[in-house]
């Protein structure tokens, strides 16, 4: 099976707007901290989301207010950037 994607359309948002980022990492605690590292003491909410079968990884999303394109990209740079995230979607 083959998917192609021969949008050429550019993701249309209102800014602001509140946008989820999903981080995978190892410990919760550990997630906690980077994303404390990275957004510091700004309005947030960060739940648990999943957790791997074997108990390695676990994952976590991020939701908060993002206030033009170039705010949310480098959220997501920054993000994954950080030595304690392993992904970031």
């Amino acid at each position: 099976m083959e998917i192609i994607n021969d949008s050429t359309q550019k993701l249309e948002l209102e800014y602001p707007c509140n946008w989820t980022y999903k981080i995978i990492g190892r410990e919760r605690q550990v997630l906690e901290q980077a994303v404390h590292d990275v957004i510091c003491e700004r309005a947030h909410t960060l739940e648990h989301s999943n957790q791997s079968c074997s108990g390695t990884y676990l994952s976590m999303n991020l939701d908060l207010l993002v206030h033009n394109e170039d705010d949310r990209n480098f959220i997501y740079e920054a993000l994954k950037a950080h030595q304690n995230i392993k992904m970031v979607l």
